[in-house]
């Protein structure tokens, strides 16, 4: 149904700004909610930031509320997070995620994930 490919990952120091980008192909993409997820070696799949449908609504989690911005460009299929500030902390793989069913929170309501992207962040 969709597809999703991340991109935009790498290595930076602390402090320095990535913006990450997936791309979405497939059918009614228009009509999905969207979000990022982050995974850490050893730790759970993490909530990052969401946006719904029509991208009039987002919602960030509180650890990077302020540094973090979820957009998307729905005539392009994309959406992109923006990450200013970061800290060794946010160091993780990069999830998009696609069909939130409940609760937005959580990565098993969502239908569809791409193939993650790695975010390094030196001190």
């Amino acid at each position: 149904q969709v597809q999703l490919v991340e991109s935009g990952g790498g290595l930076v120091q602390a402090g320095g700004s990535l913006r990450l980008s997936c791309a979405a192909s497939g059918r009614t993409f228009s009509s999905y909610d969207m979000a990022w997820f982050r995974q850490a070696p050893g730790k759970e799949r993490e909530f990052v930031a969401f946006i719904n449908r029509s991208g009039g609504s987002t919602y960030h989690a509180d650890s990077v509320k302020g540094r973090f911005t979820i957009s998307r460009d729905i005539a392009n299929y994309m959406v992109y997070l923006q990450m200013n500030s970061l800290k060794p902390e946010d160091t993780a793989v990069y999830y998009c995620a696609a069909d939130v069913r409940r609760s937005f929170l959580n990565a098993r309501e969502y239908a569809y994930w791409g193939q993650g992207t790695q975010v390094t962040v030196s001190s």
